[in-house]
Order: structure tokens, then C-alpha cells, then sequence
């Protein structure tokens, strides 16, 4: 059981990560994602991947 809580206790923070990256990247002004080299395209791909630890 302790098991089982301590990976959703992850999955969360996980999603937590995912939504305040998404967030913060989105709240950028398309100069400053260019600056960046990033895409508005690509907010949501680089969120779940900071959250995956892909980054």
C-alpha cells in the first residue's frame, strides 16, 4: 500500500510540473519563446517532457 501512494504521490507532482511549466512557458510573449528557440507549438511536448525528466 505504501508503495501505491508513494507512486501516486510522483504522478502528481509529475502533473503539478507539467501544468506550471506549461504555464509559465505560455505565459512568454512569441519573442521571447523565439529568443528561446522555442515554438508556441512546442509548450506542451517541452512540459511533459521537463515533468518526465527529459529535459
Amino acid at each position: 500500500m505504501a508503495h501505491w501512494l508513494a507512486g501516486v504521490g510522483e504522478n502528481m507532482a509529475r502533473r503539478r510540473l507539467a501544468r506550471v511549466t506549461y504555464s509559465e512557458l505560455s505565459s512568454l510573449s512569441d519573442r521571447e519563446l523565439s529568443d528561446l528557440g522555442i515554438g508556441r507549438s512546442q509548450i506542451r511536448g517541452l512540459a511533459q517532457q521537463a515533468a518526465e525528466g527529459k529535459l
